[in-house]
Formats: structure tokens, C-alpha cells, sequence
């Protein structure tokens, strides 16, 4: 069973784009939602990037973050064949107006289309798999921090249900000496018949304890369990409110407001299972 917290990065230098940092933040989340925070010039990645992490998360708000830096500087290039054109313009209009003074080097470098810079690019193709094995080992510290989170969750959840199985032990011995009470009074086979109708809480008990058991196999799975979990869950509040209406006794009542009560906690922590 995974947390949907967590919480995984890797750092790693790729020639030639430089130093790549990938973070992958995970909160609780109804379904699975990612959203990017890309480097200019990437966004082509986008859908490569979600379907990597479909791969390895089922529910959760997946916020990927990537920087590039450290690359190699842009390469100076100056425009040679543009510049003697320049120069041959400028001569010309030197002998015409009958000027001496020599053209400036600053004057020629800023002249539109001479100088510029040359960026060292790596193709669109090149890119992915570079990238995609760093994704993967930022997905896997990702996944390490979800599965402890998780077993910290199980170990919770598990308690609280054995703890329900427990009252659920209390409720079946108490609620056989009860009726065996109540019957005793009764002097008519009708009234027995209709009291033992309004009360008998006999299926609600059998069907919560196989919810328990059920939600304590679920719970040991190592997978996307948290919509199965939750489901059960509802079952067994469902169970416990009719014991409860039903209940003919003060010390089974109180019993039953204590499940509901665990039941609460067991849905909340349920929110952040995946």
C-alpha cells in the first residue's frame, strides 16, 4: 500500500544541455492529476513526460519540476560574407563623399546581422532519452518515499481495525446475553418473534466482521488499494449505523458510537492512500 505523499528528485549533468534537476512532488488527491513546470523550449516533452508517470502512479496531484543549467555558453558568429559587403558599401561611399576616416570595429559588429550568437542545440529526439533516465530515477526516490509513507499508513490502519474487532467481540457476547434477558420475560411466541425482529442485530454483526477481515487482507496488498479501501470502509459505517438503530441496549449502543468513531478516523487517513 502507497502513501499519496511523497516526494522524489535527481540531479544529474547531460551533455550537452548541462545540469538537469527533476523534482516530483506528490499530494492526496481524488484522481491523478500532473502538472508541469517545464524549462522554455520543452513543452514538446509534456505528453512524453505524463505518460512516464502514468506508468508508476495511479492517484495523487503530481507536480513535475524541471531546470536545465550549467550548458554551454551560445558560440560568437560573425556574419564574414554580410561584413565584406558592409565594408565594400562603406568604401564606396567613402570615395564618393571624399571621406578618409577608416569604419570602427564597434561601428561594424552593430551592424544588423553581423554578430550573433549560435546556440549548441540537440535535437528534439536526443533529448528524451536523456531526460527519461533521469525522470525514472526521480520516480523511483518517488515511489520509495510512497511506500514508506504507506507502511506507516498500514500500520495505522491495521490498528484501528483490529481495534473494531475488538468491540465487535464486546457487542456479539453482549447482545447473546441480552436477548437470552429480554426472551426470558417475554410469555408469548409472537412477542418474542416481533422483539427479536426489531433487534436482532445477528447479520449486521456477521457482515461488519467479514468487512474487517476483508479490509485487513486489502490493506497488506502493495497496490493502488485506497478506492477499495475507502469502499469497505462505507460498508462496515453502514453495518454499524443499523446495529446502532437497531440496538436495544445501552452498553452495545455505546460500543457502536465508538466504531463510527474509528470508522471517521479509518476515512480520513483513507483520503491519502493511493
Amino acid at each position: 500500500m502507497n502513501s499519496m505523499t511523497g516526494f522524489g528528485s535527481q540531479e544529474t549533468k547531460v551533455a550537452p544541455l548541462g545540469k538537469i534537476n527533476i523534482e516530483i512532488r506528490s499530494t492526496n488527491h481524488k484522481f491523478l492529476e500532473i502538472v508541469f513546470n517545464l524549462p522554455e523550449g520543452f513543452l514538446f516533452l509534456e505528453d512524453k513526460i505524463r505518460k512516464e508517470i502514468e506508468t508508476r502512479v495511479r492517484r495523487g496531484r503530481i507536480l513535475c519540476i524541471i531546470n536545465i543549467s550549467g550548458g554551454r555558453e551560445p558560440a560568437v558568429s560573425i556574419n564574414q560574407a554580410l561584413l565584406n559587403q558592409y565594408l565594400a558599401a562603406l568604401n564606396k561611399a567613402k570615395k564618393q563623399l571624399h571621406i578618409t576616416d577608416k569604419p570602427r570595429l564597434d561601428t561594424l559588429i552593430n551592424l544588423p546581422g553581423v554578430l550573433s550568437l549560435k546556440e549548441n542545440k540537440i535535437s528534439q529526439e536526443n533529448i528524451w532519452p536523456r531526460l527519461r533516465r533521469v525522470l525514472r530515477q526521480a520516480l523511483d526516490k518517488l515511489e520509495k518515499t510512497r511506500r514508506k509513507e504507506g507502511l506507516s499508513l498500514s500500520g495505522y490502519l491495521r490498528a484501528r481495525v483490529e481495534t473494531l474487532g475488538r468491540d465487535l467481540v464486546f457487542i456479539r457476547k453482549r447482545f447473546k446475553k441480552v436477548v437470552q434477558a429480554k426472551l426470558a420475560k417475554i410469555e408469548t411466541d409472537d412477542e418474542r418473534s416481533g422483539m427479536l425482529k426489531e433487534t436482532d442485530i445477528s447479520e449486521e454483526v456477521e457482515r461488519l466482521a467479514f468487512h474487517i477481515r476483508n479490509f485487513i487482507v486489502k490493506v497488506k496488498k502493495q497496490c493502488a488499494i485506497g478506492k477499495e479501501l475507502d469502499f469497505i470502509s462505507q460498508e462496515m459505517q453502514r453495518e454499524t449505523n443499523t446495529m446502532a438503530a437497531k440496538s436495544c441496549d445501552v452498553l452495545i449502543s455505546s460500543r457502536a458510537v465508538q466504531i463510527k468513531s474509528q470508522l471517521d478516523k479509518i476515512r480520513e487517513q483513507l483520503q491519502n492512500v493511493e
